[in-house]
């Protein structure tokens, strides 16, 4: 197994855009990821998307970037208001915000979704990503879901069990509203978290998982 780390210098900095159809997908994806990222360097700066929400929805996702950049220089937080579901039938004034995307910000990493993903609105956003940006590293996470779309990722990220109970209980404060569907609980977080663990032999038990299609060394 290939393990790689970014560069640590006194001028390393690196930019990370982080990508989310809807107003807990970043979270539940790659949360645990940003939150070590955000430990182990210092020179990091965060842009964070979000296409979809609605006032309350919108309120949530703010509440809970705080948690998760808390310490991190931030560029932005867009937080857009098309309708849950109906990002396909919207795909010209998304991708519109993905071109204003190229011209702001430089990327080092792009966290998205993946493209396999069964819901129609995580699909456009990792379609537009790749169509987007063109010389990055590209990370595709995963939210598990009822329509049963886990898949065999390539790419891992160990995690500290502390890090781990840290983003549950992160997202579990921050999206109330969600609180009343039966997929949303610690149980679930932390089994997905454990199940990529065994598979990539992490030593502290846990991992986010992670599709890479192209690494350029």
């Amino acid at each position: 197994m290939l393990k790689f780390n970014l560069a640590e210098t006194s001028n390393s900095s690196y930019n990370i855009l982080c990508l989310g159809a809807h107003c807990d997908d970043i979270e539940i994806g790659c949360g645990g990821t940003i939150l070590k990222l955000i430990e182990k360097y210092q020179n990091l700066v965060f842009y964070w998307v979000v296409f979809s929400s609605n006032p309350q929805r919108e309120q949530e996702a703010y509440e809970s970037v705080k948690q998760f950049l808390k310490g991190a220089q931030v560029k932005k937080i867009a937080i857009a208001n098309f309708r849950d579901g109906f990002l396909p039938f919207m795909a010209i004034e998304v991708k519109e915000i993905f071109e204003s995307l190229k011209q702001e910000f430089q990327p080092d990493i792009i966290f998205t979704h993946c493209r396999h993903d069964l819901h129609q609105d995580h699909r456009l956003i990792s379609e537009l990503t790749w169509n987007t940006f063109r010389n990055h590293l590209i990370l595709e996470y995963e939210i598990p879901k009822y329509d049963g779309d886990l898949g065999n990722p390539n790419f891992f990220v160990h995690l500290d069990p502390s890090i781990c109970q840290s983003k549950t209980q992160h997202i579990l404060n921050s999206f109330q509203t969600q609180a009343e569907k039966q997929w949303f609980t610690e149980e679930t977080f932390l089994s997905i978290l454990r199940l990529r663990g065994i598979e990539s032999n992490a030593p502290g038990k846990y991992a986010e998982a992670f599709y890479c299609r192209k690494a350029v060394f």
